[in-house]
């Protein structure tokens, strides 16, 4: 037995059986005994977060509570599993616990005493069930819905409490998330710090604060991490503006306004950004619809990115097109773009074959970029920067990669496409010739 492995719990334990639970270090202790009925953990990785909450589980469930466990994918369920089966073998082998593998259910014959682990990408995987105590790790990449809708109301019959875990995500991590926002998990961080009614208590450590890690490997790790990544990955830090970008979350909301604001416009550009290489964020298409009115204004009216065939891609662009009665529609021919145009041209003809659309042409035009994509957007960012500009309500997965980008790094697909879309509405175009008075 390991000097972690002791057994604080055996007083609950049935009959002489030894529950094995690993000492908590400090930061864990924190969370672990404070009275607040709902908890929020932002914690770097390989902290001893996931340890932490399966201490926390066992010690409910032996005091016959209900535990809920929920995180996205089954990889990540089975560290704490693995915690759990371990601490609780003995009187599992005893017969005095059942455990089901299939389910991932830890039970007491005869009651309602449990634990549950099961993932849970959306509100629908986490439907269905009930609890005294619900656990969502790796909450910065579970759709919202999943806890306001679903998880809160399962709390309801006994009065049940939360704990909810998260770790920055950096770039490379976004993409994988299934947030609308993938922010929000730092948005109710702060919110829920600043409450003071004592439903909320907020926690945050680095993944330094692991005594049981090798501070060797952990150095080794973050001298090939960037300095972004290791602010969010290892400290833990939510970072509303990234050092080096060319975008700041404050500089979108100075201008942003609603649909009922937004003027006639004059000129509307849908523009297609591949992910054409493995060196991109992510593997889906940035499909960015903006306008132009008659001052030159700029505006963001759509970002319909997804991932998908070229064809469900092709569909998606030409859907927008012809709902917003776009007058161009623009694809990157770098990276093997290439395709772009011939796939918007065959599924524009099936389309109007099949009755979908009333005609069979896109005014399609194909881009090359001769110059570097900081180059290229920099003079959209100065657009932003002067005021001219808007975003038309919130897009949080486009914003967040605008904000989060820094030259140097792989662009992602999304704010590419943004760029060509203004490059095309405001930069490409004359500029209005303005009379100047003369004095003879």
């Amino acid at each position: 037995m390991s000097t972690r492995d002791v057994a604080p719990a055996r007083a609950l334990a049935p009959r002489e059986c030894v529950i094995k639970l690993k000492r908590p270090h400090a930061q864990q202790l924190q969370f672990l005994r404070h009275p607040a009925p709902r908890k929020l953990i932002r914690a770097g990785r390989r902290s001893g977060k996931t340890t932490g909450i399966a201490i926390l589980a066992v010690e409910q469930f032996l005091l016959g509570k209900r535990v809920l466990y929920a995180v996205p994918t089954a990889d990540q369920l089975m560290k704490f599993w693995f915690e759990i089966s371990q601490a609780l073998a003995e009187p599992i082998d005893a017969g005095m616990y059942k455990k089901n593998e299939t389910l991932h259910t830890i039970e007491r014959p005869g009651t309602e005493q449990r634990i549950r682990a099961k993932t849970a990408w959306n509100s629908d995987t986490l439907r269905g069930d009930f609890c005294d105590l619900l656990i969502i790790d790796e909450f910065q990449l579970c759709s919202e819905d999943a806890f306001s809708l679903v998880g809160l109301p399962m709390l309801l019959d006994r009065n049940g409490r939360c704990v909810l875990i998260y770790t920055p995500p950096s770039l490379r991590a976004a993409g994988a998330t299934k947030a609308q926002d993938p922010r929000h998990a730092a948005k109710l961080f702060k919110a829920a710090a600043a409450d003071t009614s004592g439903r909320w208590m907020t926690f945050h450590f680095s993944s330094h604060a692991n005594p049981f890690i090798s501070t060797q490997a952990l150095t080794d790790i973050t001298m090939d991490m960037s300095s972004l990544a290791y602010r969010q990955e290892i400290e833990a830090e939510d970072i509303d503006e990234v050092p080096g970008a060319l975008w700041t979350q404050a500089l979108l909301d100075q201008t942003r306004i609603t649909s009922n604001q937004l003027p006639a416009l004059t000129r509307v550009a849908i523009a297609l950004d591949p992910a054409g290489t493995s060196q991109e964020t992510s593997d889906e298409m940035g499909i960015v619809a903006g306008g132009r009115d008659a001052q030159g204004h700029g505006y963001t009216l759509r970002d319909a990115s997804r991932r998908g065939t070229p064809a469900a891609c092709a569909r998606q662009a030409i859907l927008l097109y012809d709902q917003l009665e776009a007058d161009v529609l623009i694809g990157e021919a770098n990276n093997g773009g290439e395709w772009i145009g011939t796939v918007i041209a065959f599924v524009a003809q099936e389309m109007y074959r099949q009755g979908a659309r009333p005609t069979a042409s896109v005014n399609y035009k194909m881009v090359h970029a001769s110059r570097s994509k900081q180059t290229r957007a920099e003079p959209v960012s100065t657009e932003y920067e002067h005021g001219r500009i808007s975003h038309v309500g919130v897009f949080p997965a486009l914003e967040e990669e605008m904000c989060s980008w820094v030259p140097g790094m792989p662009s992602p697909s999304r704010m590419d496409a943004a760029v060509w879309c203004f490059t095309e509405l405001l930069l490409n175009q004359p500029k209005p010739l303005r009379l100047m008075e003369m004095h003879i």
